[in-house]
């Protein structure tokens, strides 16, 4: 526990004070009963020297410990699930992925290791797909409906080229639709053509004021690639973007280092893994690299991601909850003292 205001702590050593204080005013009292004749009184002294005389006084301090505790704003780290959470998963589609170096293939292995991230995954955060290739495609917008995105995954069909960089800028258009992110434009560039008077057109890219990397906490993406970059937008250029936007890139990088591979039907292939590249993505965004040689490493790389995307801890300041304690402690001492005693004492 840290606090803002440290320095307000100071002012609990007054309260060993209030005790004494206490005490000095039961001795007085006490020295006064003696002075008078009458019996009932001294009686009614008598009997308020049990312990329910004593508990409104111990609420009392209690509420003042508490409030003096409160006045110093003590922080807590406290693990917390995100307000609205959403991954976006990006699956390399390319032919590549036939290759049966992970098995039964590539695509297989990341299809099921896909299917079991969803199944572990809590079923109040919304995940995407996007599918890439020579270019990329949103396969299912952020959604809960874990059976409508299994239905999506076995339905993904591979494609030729690789733009590792259109797949992080889709994700980011989905993630930020006001921000006026076209992939098509950083692909092609904009070209003049022809449209209606009544076309309003679209508004300029939204200029973003750049944050901390890993900062942006309702959101991550999650992307996994076979490959190298064949065309599209640089790779590195899409993951300032997201760094800017503070939206982390786990980089899951899947298949063969040294290049040498064969597909499904025997015949060879050669496609090297360009993981200087997706360990520097994740680098930039503050995500983390992690490199999967099989189908087994691939599962228990999406069972971790799943875990560490779950929960969040963040810094709570308690001042408000601890002064409420305090006025339950005050109000519980003056209500017990006007039923017992009819008096606030």
């Amino acid at each position: 526990m840290s606090f803002l205001w440290p320095w307000y702590l100071w002012s609990m050593l007054a309260l060993p004070l209030l005790p004494a204080v206490y005490l000095w005013l039961l001795r007085r009292r006490g020295k006064q009963s003696v002075r008078y004749s009458n019996v009932g009184v001294v009686r009614a002294a008598a009997a308020g020297r049990n312990w329910r005389r004593h508990l409104p006084p111990a609420l009392l301090f209690l509420a003042c410990a508490v409030l003096l505790l409160a006045a110093a704003r003590p922080l807590a780290p406290v693990t917390l699930p995100w307000t609205r959470s959403t991954i976006i998963l990006a699956m390399d589609v390319s032919l590549s992925m036939r290759v049966t170096d992970v098995k039964p293939t590539r695509m297989q292995a990341a299809q099921d290791a896909a299917k079991s991230f969803l199944r572990d995954l809590p079923k109040d955060i919304e995940v995407g797909l996007v599918t890439f290739a020579g270019s990329s495609q949103v396969a299912q917008r952020a959604t809960l409906d874990r059976p409508a995105l299994v239905t999506t995954i076995d339905a993904i069909q591979m494609q030729y080229g690789t733009a590792v960089g259109n797949a992080i800028v889709q994700c980011l258009a989905e993630l930020f639709p006001d921000h006026g992110i076209d992939v098509g434009e950083m692909t092609f560039g904009s070209k003049p053509h022809g449209r209606s008077l009544d076309d309003k057109g679209k508004p300029p890219p939204k200029q973003v004021e750049p944050v901390a990397p890993g900062s942006y906490k309702s959101a991550a993406i999650i992307l996994l690639s076979d490959g190298r970059r064949t065309t599209g937008v640089d790779t590195l250029q899409a993951a300032k973007m997201a760094a800017d936007r503070g939206v982390r890139i786990y980089v899951v990088g899947l298949g063969t280092v040294n290049g040498d591979a064969a597909t499904m039907e025997g015949m060879p292939i050669y496609l090297q893994l360009d993981e200087p590249t997706l360990r520097e993505v994740a680098r930039m965004t503050g995500g983390e690299y992690h490199y999967a040689g099989t189908a087994e490493k691939l599962r228990s790389v999406y069972e971790n991601l799943g875990s560490r995307l779950q929960v969040q801890t963040r810094e709570i300041e308690l001042a408000g909850p601890l002064a409420l304690v305090a006025a339950l402690f005050a109000l519980s001492a003056a209500v017990l003292s006007l039923v017992w005693f009819r008096r606030i004492a």
